[in-house]
């Protein structure tokens, strides 16, 4: 299986949604593409859905690192929502959750965001 890419911005947050497989098949893919629009428009936070996410591996969790430290520089902030069982408990391993913060759902995720 692949992965799907799905990018909005709304009011300066760049929403991504993830489906499928994000591993080194398709972590450079994502990389590129949210970088993309980190260079074009003034993001000022990324809220990862991961919610249609079946899999990830080492190679997906340096990709999303590598974005939170983009956007860290940009005075920016991630924030991932939707989280399967089987992907938090990747997150909870590498210790990523210290660093970027869990909410339920993408509405709230953007709620917390400032955006309706």
């Amino acid at each position: 299986m692949s992965l799907s890419i799905q990018l909005e911005v709304k009011q300066h947050v760049l929403l991504v949604r993830l489906a499928g497989e994000l591993d080194h098949h398709t972590a450079e893919q994502l990389r590129a593409e949210i970088t993309d629009v980190l260079e074009r428009e003034r993001i000022k936070a990324i809220v990862l859905n991961l919610n249609e996410l079946t899999f990830m591996d080492s190679s997906g969790l340096g990709v999303i690192l590598g974005r939170y430290k983009q956007i860290q520089r940009m005075g920016g902030e991630m924030v991932v929502c939707s989280v399967s069982p089987s992907i938090k408990r990747l997150f909870d391993m590498s210790g990523l959750f210290k660093i970027i913060r869990l909410e339920v759902n993408e509405q709230y995720a953007l709620q917390t965001l400032g955006v309706a």
